[in-house]
């Protein structure tokens, strides 16, 4: 009676889940067919200027989030529920795995990423639908439009060839698990993170084709990008971030960055991106570089989809990447050169009919602009080349090459070091024509401060490496420009301090923004350029030996087995002590996942801010001593705190009133314009 009330309960059960899992591939189906009504009545609409049709642009977009985000809802369901008539759950999910990666589970695979790929997509067009009343009905029918055009595109790719919600005939009792590597906090956050950066430029590039399509670019527009843009910008900083601390602490060989094709991927967007910002504020104080911006905001766009060919083509080996079959990657290459393709055709007969702005000195705020997105381009024109080419000559069946760390740090890294001192003098500079030498006599203060630190490093370091000195010198050179213009902007020092207060407390959240988030690339510069300092040690202890890094003595007092939540981990006790002193105890461990037969490491890391101790367990040999690896490594938290400083400046950026109020004026010119909607 009890066995057969339990088989009834199964039956149930797997009924329902079933029905949740086809109710999510219906809403993905439906989803579809909205998203072409999207991509064509609001552009005949804007063509015709009837405004019903315009219109309907915005329902389709809600309409489209909602079906995205029920598919998506399904999928979850399916995953921490167990569902093994997916294939889906079954090749990347086990009932013995943890809650939080069941959830993580879902976009820890190609499918599942790439349905949380087009629901980004979809919630930026919603967002755009629902924030958008200030825009002129026509141009926000066509970036609707433009924006159902690429969800059409990617609903295609998923239903023809990489269907999440594919049912097994022969369910098994459980499935194969996720990748180990992946079973980490910081995967439950990067990806979305990542993916609404990547997508959420697709707004830009929405606009920037519906201003080719209207012929119409101006200060306007560009407030209406520039949010947008930041918005995007912030998400991917912190995804690439959370990404780069993740290879950090996991990996287990002490590093930030490796220049993997796959980081580099997610790099290109966002010197593109970067560019984009800065170019969309000429447009708006001057009404100037009006084709430049629309050709990076293309570009930047484009450069995500490359992106997403990348990762998910098969033509990379990578632990970020996803080995597909070639049906995949030729298909998203289609997708590739019909977007990136018919928008640069787009933009090659348009663009020259688009008016200039006003002129600028080379020597002004708008030159120093110019400069910084020249910079910013060619860095990221040589990121590309590297990732690229040996790509290009492999499928041309040409020799082998291999472009690593010599390659980009030779290349990119002096290209970047101009950039940041215009970033430190051009804010100084006025707009239209400006006073370089009198800009740079501002500045005097950050001289002395960065000479001073370029000496006690000297000193501290015994003279070297010069270059990281020079580095960390540009780094503290930076923060005090930042500093000083601040202090210029509210008149401190030279006005009442009341007087000051009060300027400082009505500067435009905008400028606070700007000024944040260069500092924060001073912090990021600092921790970088710190790296050459780093310390490291590597030896074969026996339980109860010790060996020395830096200032400090690392014991290893024993290792023993513990078991976890579906691995069973070799954990090591190391005491860690300077000059005798006990400083902390610290537990590496080796995990094996008995499902998969596979090992990872799990580092310990001990941080005060200014520098890491960092330890990695390796293997035991035959005697049961074991490999241990340690790094010191002085301001390494740096990195990812100025990451973390630039975001934030951005979001104080996104906060202006500006964003939220500019630009109704043509707004309501557009809308008087307007006919009235046909009968």
């Amino acid at each position: 009676m009890t066995a057969g009330a339990a088989c009834v309960f199964r039956a149930l059960r797997d009924e329902k889940n079933g029905m949740i899992v086809e109710l999510g591939h219906f809403c993905l189906i439906l989803a579809l067919f909205v998203a072409t009504i999207q991509s064509v009545v609001p552009l005949l609409g804007a063509a015709r200027r009837h405004l019903g049709w315009m219109a309907v642009g915005r329902s389709c977009a809600i309409a489209v989030f909602l079906l995205i985000a029920m598919s998506m809802a399904a999928l979850m369901y399916a995953y921490v529920t167990s569902d093994f008539s997916v294939i889906n759950v079954i090749e990347n999910s086990h009932t013995d795995k943890p809650l939080l990666y069941k959830f993580t589970g879902v976009w820890g695979n190609h499918e599942g990423s790439m349905l949380l790929w087009v629901f980004m997509l979809s919630l930026c067009a919603a967002a755009v639908a629902a924030f958008s009343n200030n825009l002129p009905p026509a141009l926000r029918a066509r970036v609707l439009a433009v924006q159902g055009m690429i969800g059409v595109g990617f609903l295609l790719f998923i239903l023809f060839t990489s269907n999440p919600f594919l049912r097994a005939t022969d369910p098994p009792a459980n499935g194969h698990g996720l990748n180990p590597v992946l079973q980490d906090p910081g995967l439950a956050f990067h990806p979305p993170f990542l993916y609404l950066g990547y997508v959420g430029f697709s707004v830009a590039f929405a606009f920037a084709v519906a201003a080719l399509i209207e012929g119409q670019v101006d200060a306007a527009w560009a407030r209406w990008v520039r949010p947008w843009t930041l918005a995007s910008w912030c998400a991917l900083t912190i995804g690439i971030a959370m990404g780069s601390w993740w290879a950090y602490y996991t990996l287990g060989w002490g590093g930030w960055w490796f220049w993997d094709p796959v980081e580099n991927a997610s790099f290109m967007p966002w010197l593109a991106g970067t560019a984009l910002i800065h170019s969309s504020i000429v447009v708006e104080k001057r009404e100037t570089l009006k084709t430049w911006t629309i050709l990076l905001a293309i570009v930047t766009f484009s450069l995500s989809l490359v992106g997403t060919f990348l990762v998910r083509s098969g033509v990379l080996t990578s632990v970020h990447a996803f080995a597909t079959d070639p049906a995949r990657g030729s298909f998203i290459l289609a997708l590739l050169l019909v977007a990136i393709g018919g928008s640069l055709a787009l933009y090659a007969i348009r663009a020259p009919k688009l008016q200039g702005g006003g002129l600028f000195a080379p020597v002004s705020r708008e030159g120093a602009l110019v400069l910084n997105n020249l910079l910013l381009s060619c860095g990221c024109a040589t990121v590309f080349l590297g990732t690229l080419y040996p790509l290009f000559l492999d499928a041309m069946n040409g020799p082998k090459l291999s472009v690593g760390f010599p390659f980009f740090n030779r290349t990119f890294v002096p290209l970047m070091v101009p950039m940041i001192v215009a970033v430190g003098i051009g804010p100084m500079l006025a707009w239209k024509r400006g006073d370089l030498l009198g800009a740079l006599q501002r500045l005097w203060v950050a001289y002395i401060v960065a000479a001073v630190a370029a000496l006690v490093l000297f000193y501290v370091t015994s003279g070297g490496p010069v270059l990281a000195v020079l580095g960390i010198a540009i780094a503290v050179w930076l923060a005090a420009a930042v500093v000083t213009e601040w202090a210029e902007r509210v008149g401190l020092f030279r006005l009442p301090f009341g007087a000051s207060l009060r300027r400082a407390v009505h500067l435009p959240r905008a400028a606070y923004g700007m000024s944040i988030a260069h500092f924060g690339l001073a912090v990021f510069v600092a921790g970088v350029s710190a790296s050459a300092f780093s310390q490291e040690a590597l030896e074969v202890l026996r339980v109860g030996s010790s060996m020395k890094l830096a200032a400090y003595d690392i014991r290893l007092d024993k290792v023993e087995r513990v078991p976890g939540a579906n691995f069973t981990a070799d954990r090591a006790t190391i005491q860690v002590s300077s000059d005798g002193a006990a400083i902390a105890t610290l537990y590496p461990e080796r995990r094996f996942f008995p499902l998969q037969q596979q090992t990872t490491g799990e580092t310990a890391i001990r941080t005060n801010f200014l520098a890491d101790l960092y330890v990695a367990l390796g293997e035991a040999d035959s005697a049961g001593n074991w490999t241990v690896r340690a790094y010191w490594k002085p301001l390494v938290p740096w990195i990812w705190i100025g990451a973390v400083i630039m975001a934030f400046g951005g979001l104080v950026s996104l906060s202006d009133r500006r964003w939220r109020v500019g630009a109704a004026v043509r707004s309501r010119r557009v809308a008087a314009a307007a006919p009235a909607p046909a009968e």
